[in-house]
């Protein structure tokens, strides 16, 4: 029974619609072949790394040790799934603008000038 949930999992592609919902090879962070390699062994080496399957082969071993981070990528699947985990954990940016000090009502309490800005096209 194990290795039919295995080869279900297996033939099932990878997608992740809450980082890239139009996929991978349309966000313009991985080549064609990596987006091609990730929709074809993502699910496997999710699967893998939530504990629903065990490793069955040294290739697998390896893929799970890259995943956790003991070991460098050596295969292309490898160096895909570390560039995957590297994109959706890198730090959020809040704004390019920066946070403002002041607020529209610290303004509006602060000045005893009125100046006004005026524009005009």
């Amino acid at each position: 029974m194990a290795t039919v949930n295995r080869e279900q999992i297996i033939k099932k592609p990878f997608n992740d619609f809450k980082n890239y919902p139009y996929g991978f090879a349309r966000s313009g962070d991985f080549s064609i072949r990596e987006s091609e390699l990730l929709s074809k062994h993502g699910s496997l080496i999710a699967a893998l790394m939530s504990g629903e399957l065990e490793p069955e082969s040294a290739e697998e071993q390896s893929l799970l040790a890259v995943a956790r981070g003991e070991k460098a990528a050596e295969t292309p699947i490898e160096k895909a799934w570390s560039k995957y985990q590297a994109r959706i954990n890198r730090p959020k940016v809040g704004s390019m603008y920066g946070r403002s000090r002041y607020t529209d009502d610290a303004l509006e309490l602060s000045g005893g000038d009125d100046d006004d800005l005026v524009v005009e096209d």
